[in-house]
């Protein structure tokens, strides 16, 4: 998920709630903004991509000059059936992505059947 420079970390950077309405996902990628993040959508999959290379000097030899990179990488598989994948909203800030991806209502759904009880 996330890469502090170093080895890659396994630290879970997101945590998902949700409500009648929507999937609200929240995905911390410190050191970003807005322009280093991509949002987007593939045969229902969301995929979501950080990276920001930033140059450090290294050591007393100006020549040595070295660079961290912050990467952050998170997929999410979105049933076309449940979510509104057209209207996903997403908001960076202060290095904090929130997503939010509307459900579709049952009434609108088009894989359910009512069957009339008699």
């Amino acid at each position: 998920m996330g890469d502090g420079g170093g080895g890659l970390k396994s630290i879970r950077r997101w945590n998902a709630k949700e409500d009648e309405e929507a999937l609200y996902l929240k995905i911390d990628m410190p050191g970003l903004g807005k322009e280093d993040v991509k949002v987007s959508i593939v045969e229902n999959t969301l995929i979501i991509k950080g990276e920001k290379k930033k140059a450090i000097e290294g050591g007393d030899d100006d020549d040595d000059d070295e660079s961290v990179r912050k990467w952050y990488s998170s997929i999410f598989d979105l049933h076309p059936n449940l979510f509104k994948v057209k209207q996903v909203k997403a908001e960076m800030k202060n290095g904090v992505l929130r997503v939010s991806i509307p459900k579709v209502k049952e009434e609108e759904r088009k894989d359910i059947f009512k069957v009339n009880v008699q």
